[in-house]
C-alpha cells in the first residue's frame, strides 16, 4: 500500500515539475537573431547616385564596409543595425573623379576615413516594409536620417547557414554634412541605396 502511495506521490511531483518547466519555457521571450552583414562575400551593397548638372545620373558605391544587425520576425520593432563604411573605398568608375571625391572638396577621407550608421528605431509599417531611423555620420557630421526599408526574405542557404536580407533608400543633402562644393542647383542631394544581406551568427 505504501509503495502505491509513494509511486502516486512521485508521479504527482513529476507532473508538477514538468508543468512548471513547460510554463517557464512558454514564458521565455523570443530572442532576436543577430546577423553579420555579408560584405566580404559581396552580397551587400551601399550605392549612391547624384545628378550630373541635371543631364544624367552619376552612380557610385562604397566597396568596403562592415556591420551587424539584429532581427526578430515576431518582434521586428526591436530590430537594430550598425554599419561602418570605409570612405576611401568610394568608386564611381572614374579614377580622377574618385580622387576628387576623396579630397577636401568632398569627403576629405584623409581626415574622415570612416562613415557610420547606427539605428535608433525600427518601425514595421506593413508585412514587408518598415521605417528605419538612425544617426548617419559623414564628413565629421552626424545627422538623423530616415530610411524606407523593404524586407526581401530569409531562410537557409546552401552552405549550412541562415540568412536574412533587406533593402533601403534615403536621400541626404550635401550641405547638411558640411560638403559645400558647388555642383550646380540640380546636384545638391544624393540618393542612397542599401542592399543588406546578413548571415546569422
Amino acid at each position: 500500500m505504501n509503495k502505491k502511495i509513494n509511486l502516486h506521490q512521485s508521479l504527482k511531483k513529476a507532473a508538477i515539475a514538468l508543468s512548471l518547466a513547460a510554463s517557464s519555457f512558454i514564458a521565455l521571450p523570443t530572442q532576436a537573431a543577430d546577423y553579420v552583414i555579408d560584405s566580404k562575400g559581396a552580397h551587400a551593397f551601399i550605392q549612391f547616385k547624384i545628378k550630373h548638372m541635371g543631364f544624367s545620373w552619376l552612380l557610385g558605391d562604397f566597396s568596403k564596409f562592415e556591420g551587424e544587425f539584429s532581427f526578430d520576425e515576431k518582434n521586428p520593432d526591436a530590430s537594430n543595425i550598425q554599419v561602418n563604411i570605409d570612405t576611401t573605398s568610394i568608386d564611381t568608375n572614374h579614377a580622377e573623379r574618385n580622387k576628387h571625391l576623396r579630397s577636401k572638396d568632398f569627403l576629405d577621407t584623409s581626415k574622415f576615413p570612416e562613415s557610420k550608421f547606427i539605428s535608433t528605431s525600427f518601425k514595421q509599417t506593413s508585412k514587408d516594409k518598415a521605417t528605419l531611423i538612425g544617426d548617419l555620420t559623414l564628413h565629421g557630421v552626424t545627422k538623423s536620417v530616415t530610411i524606407d526599408v523593404d524586407y526581401i526574405g530569409q531562410g537557409d542557404d546552401p552552405w549550412g547557414g541562415y540568412r536574412a536580407g533587406f533593402s533601403g533608400t534615403t536621400k541626404i543633402a550635401l550641405k547638411d554634412y558640411g560638403i559645400d562644393f558647388n555642383l550646380g542647383p540640380a546636384s545638391k542631394e544624393v540618393d542612397l541605396f542599401f542592399s543588406i544581406e546578413g548571415i546569422r551568427k
